[in-house]
């Protein structure tokens, strides 16, 4: 059964990436992996359930990547900041671009209320606790900035996905993350000189 989930998940992640929700076939799709649409409906109730299983699985590994970069950060403010810069940069990819970005909200509803996007939250929350704690975060509400970071680095995400001009929109809506974020700080970093 978990083998025929993951056939499932790997064909659908694919022909959701080249096709598209809409225009992927179901048919197509269990017929590549040799399996019936039975078996479609039971591991995933239907096709939104299987493009919700997909950006799960997408998403999921947005985290990590977004995760990985901020790890290498020299403090945790700037793993903060490198974590959804890294998000934000990750809407030029065409698979998170097409399955996440714009599919999953289109099909999905509200990305801040998917498992994955809660999943984030989690780890970002703890991250603003530590940085109030240590004195670096102005003493704000921990679930209200760590809402407003994720939701401003997943915004931007979907601006960057939905832009004829992505890598131009790219620099912008990390630059303008970063300068709000900033606003969270106890002590503001002097302004670059011209």
């Amino acid at each position: 059964m978990e083998e025929n989930r993951a056939k499932l998940l790997a064909a659908a992640r694919r022909a959701f990436a080249a096709r598209g929700f809409a225009a992927a076939s179901m048919d197509d799709l269990t017929a590549e992996v040799g399996l019936t649409r039975g078996a479609l409906y039971h591991n995933f109730g239907d096709k939104k359930g299987l493009l919700a299983a997909v950006v799960a699985q997408v998403d999921g590994e947005m985290a990590r990547k977004a995760q990985a970069a901020g790890a290498g950060a020299r403090s945790e403010w700037d793993g903060l900041l490198a974590e959804g810069a890294a998000y934000i940069e990750m809407a030029l990819d065409p698979e998170v671009r097409r399955i996440v970005l714009l599919d999953g909200p289109a099909f999905l509803g509200d990305p801040s209320q998917w498992p994955s996007q809660n999943a984030c939250l989690e780890v970002t929350k703890r991250a603003v606790a530590r940085l109030i704690a240590a004195g670096i975060m102005a003493p704000v509400d921990v679930e209200a900035a760590a809402r407003l970071l994720s939701g401003a680095a997943l915004n931007a995400a979907l601006w960057v996905a939905a832009s004829d001009a992505p890598e131009v929109v790219l620099p912008r809506a990390i630059e303008a993350f970063s300068r709000m974020a900033t606003g969270l700080l106890v002590r503001q970093p002097p302004e670059p000189s011209a």
